[in-house]
């Protein structure tokens, strides 16, 4: 029987104590038993646990390690150490650094204003209200919105960031999030699966967002034409043909422009569509040697 490792982290389970830890993957559980049904024995496991023996594994799944950007070089070099590896290194290291967002621009790709302020630099302000946060991070830990009279207050966020060495990211904030949210197209093996819709993660504070306002802020949806005509265009080439992507857009009076390119470790709302795990499962037994 084939092995696969879904790598994960840990986090503390609120008001469980210090010593109660859990992965927050809700696609875990549905993922492993869809690939049992393939004949593929299915383990999470936390990337950086040094116990872990990966070698004893044909293929290492990339799934939620969200803690990595807390150690970033580390988790880079224990992607680049897996011979096997879903998605692929070059593609983990490529779209874990938000300046990708630049670089995709660049090319042409509809993408919302985005700035970057290097360690060092004096932050530029977009006008009206405007978001701030990592350009090493995942989902909003340490992203904030301020308005145009907290310029003070964001310049102080960003000094936070370089202070730890971080670059950041500033961009507009578009006003659609709050009343369509930002819009999210999953793909599998290449093909589009299923869409979903995010409200605004930003209108609280830090603290309040934990796993359960994220399920409230998150639903299923039919995606737009539109959208998925630039997540498409998005995913042509170089990421034509990976085993699983979410493309987060978001409508500005220009149309669909991308937020974020997920392709290390997006939650992927499997719950959302019958059958989506089902074709994720299938396309990671597709990749095993």
């Amino acid at each position: 029987m084939s092995r696969v490792a879904l790598a994960t982290s840990l986090f503390a389970l609120p008001g469980a104590g210090p010593s109660v830890t859990s992965h927050l993957d809700e696609d875990m559980p549905v993922l492993v038993a869809e690939l049992a049904r393939l004949g593929v024995e299915a383990r999470a496991e936390v990337w950086d646990d040094e116990r872990v023996d990966w070698e004893s594994y044909d293929l290492v799944v990339i799934r939620s390690t969200w803690g990595y950007a807390d150690k970033y070089p580390e988790f880079l070099a224990w992607a680049h150490a897996r011979a096997h590896l879903v998605n692929p290194y070059a593609v983990v290291e490529y779209s874990s650094d938000k300046h990708y967002l630049g670089d995709l621009a660049a090319q042409g790709h509809p993408v919302i204003e985005t700035g970057f302020c290097e360690v060092g630099e004096e932050p530029a302000w977009p006008d009206g209200e405007f978001v701030v946060k990592p350009a090493i991070g995942a989902g909003s830990v340490d992203a904030e919105r301020f308005t145009t009279d907290q310029h003070e207050t964001a310049r102080a966020h960003v000094g936070r960031l370089h202070a730890k060495g971080r670059a950041a990211v500033i961009q507009p904030y578009v006003a659609a999030i709050d009343e369509e949210g930002e819009r999210g197209l999953v793909f599998l093996d290449g093909e589009f699966s299923h869409a979903l819709a995010k409200r605004a993660h930003l209108k609280v504070a830090a603290h309040e967002r934990d796993g359960a306002f994220r399920n409230r802020q998150t639903y299923a949806v039919t995606a737009e034409d539109g959208a998925l005509d630039v997540a498409r265009g998005l995913l042509s080439g170089g990421f034509a043909d990976l085993t699983y992507g979410r493309v987060d857009l978001v409508k500005t009076p220009a149309g669909w422009q991308l937020m974020e390119l997920e392709l290390v470790e997006p939650a992927l709302y499997l719950s959302f569509d019958e059958g989506a795990a089902a074709r994720c499962a299938r396309a990671i037994a597709r990749r095993i040697p």
